[in-house]
């Protein structure tokens, strides 16, 4: 489906405004909606230093985007059950510093660790191996206790990437091509550039020149910020965010992904951190995806799971508006083309639980139980939706009964209430 003309020439606005507000070399970007890239735009002359033009197959360094691909990797080794979430990092890397943290820890920057490895700042210098990487470790630099705040830590994501690597015996960057980028067809997303690609640029404050950044191999580093992609590449990453690819990840596992762990309390809800992903509230929805910068370089990625549109930004600048662009092109189509919700359609006929529809009452409190997508919703004091687990018992998926028991209670045939974790419902004011 094709976007109407005036959605996106306000999308390339957004572009426009965001290159010459933030002084970008180049700009490219892209909007996907209900699993395909609808929309790419470009704005600049500077891709390259001859005055090569940005475009969605142009690579660009996408930073930390990196880090969710290493995510998606620890999530797969747990769904195989090579490693627990809350294992502690030492069982995998035995003896390494900071190892009382667990994984968890470390996909969600709660275990206050230090931001960056010690020596020279990473992102500017020739990586180096691992075992130099953990040899400079030093748990007295440490940023923060464990549990107390979301402390960002790109050293964090170098020991999981490390990990994944043991437990597959195989290097990270075969781990992410073979286990996720192949599968996705992603084919120009590679760790060392690929022609055409961008060259990275610092812009100078007063005379506006172009000095062109290095782009070191990260080394050990290299699962936090290494990777290289294109516009076209990463729509299909972000189709994959909205509708997970099973042979990649689990929804289950990327609906935990999702789910927020840590937070800033600066950013008042606002936004908060997952497991790998950056998460911003678009109340009453929730924008899901990462930022990125490398020197030269500035990213960003971003989808919305349920309404089910995406947007990507590469731009070639060590600083400047792009990490957050997919947030604004987003606005901007549901601004202009607004979403709509799912069709209804007749409910079909429930295997077992259609004698629970209808008026019930915690203790005088109204609750209604129908059905939405061929599955119990409940509504009222409690709102969730149930899934059967066996006969006259069922499991709820969301808010304050998210897993917990709905017990159908009987006297022989007759029901005479439901048991919702100690609650007790009927059909009548306390059932009188």
């Amino acid at each position: 489906m094709t976007l109407r003309s005036d959605t996106a020439a306000a999308l390339y606005a957004e572009v426009a405004a965001a290159q010459s507000e933030w002084k970008l070399p180049s700009i490219t970007a892209g909007v996907v909606r209900d699993g395909a890239l609808v929309w790419t735009g470009a704005r600049g002359q500077f891709a390259t230093a001859d005055g090569g033009l940005p475009g969605p197959a142009r690579q660009y360094r996408i930073g930390s985007i990196t880090k969710t691909l290493t995510a998606v990797l620890v999530m797969q080794a747990r769904d195989d059950g090579l490693l627990a979430l809350n294992d502690a990092v030492g069982k995998h890397l035995p003896g390494i510093a900071f190892g009382d943290l667990t994984i968890r820890h470390l996909l969600s920057h709660s275990g206050g660790m230090n931001a960056e490895p010690e020596g020279p700042w990473w992102e500017r210098n020739p990586g180096v191996s691992f075992e130099a990487l953990a040899a400079a470790m030093n748990e007295s630099q440490a940023a923060g206790v464990p549990d107390r705040r979301y402390h960002y830590s790109n050293l964090g994501y170098g020991l999981l990437g490390e990990i994944v690597s043991r437990l597959r015996g195989a290097p990270w960057t075969e781990l992410a091509r073979d286990r996720i980028l192949a599968p996705l067809e992603m084919r120009r997303t590679t760790y060392f550039p690929q022609d055409p690609a961008a060259q990275g640029f610092s812009v100078h404050p007063f005379s506006g020149r172009l000095a062109e950044e290095p782009a070191y191999d990260a080394g050990a580093m290299a699962p936090a910020g290494q990777l290289w992609s294109t516009i076209e590449d990463l729509a299909k990453y972000a189709c994959f965010w909205i509708d997970p690819v099973p042979e990649v990840l689990s929804r289950e596992s990327v609906e935990e992904m999702a789910t927020p762990a840590s937070a800033d309390p600066r950013e008042a809800l606002n936004a908060a951190y997952g497991l790998g992903l950056r998460l911003h509230a678009d109340d009453p929805y929730l924008f899901v995806g990462h930022t990125g910068s490398m020197p030269g370089f500035v990213a960003g990625l971003f989808v919305d799971r349920v309404r089910r549109i995406g947007a990507v930004a590469l731009a070639n600048a060590t600083y400047g508006k792009c990490a957050s662009v997919p947030l604004d092109l987003m606005r901007v189509l549901i601004k202009h083309e607004p979403w709509l919700p799912q069709e209804w359609v007749p409910e079909p006929e429930l295997a077992q639980g259609e004698e629970l529809l209808g008026h019930w009452y915690w203790g005088n409190t109204p609750v209604t139980i129908s059905v939405c997508g061929g599955i119990l919703q409940m509504s009222g004091a409690f709102t969730s939706r149930f899934s059967p687990l066996a006969v006259d018992l069922y499991q709820g998926r969301d808010g304050y009964v998210a897993g917990e028991r709905l017990r159908v209670v009987r006297d022989g045939e007759r029901i005479t209430h439901l048991d919702l974790a100690t609650f007790i419902l009927t059909r009548t004011p306390y059932g009188r």
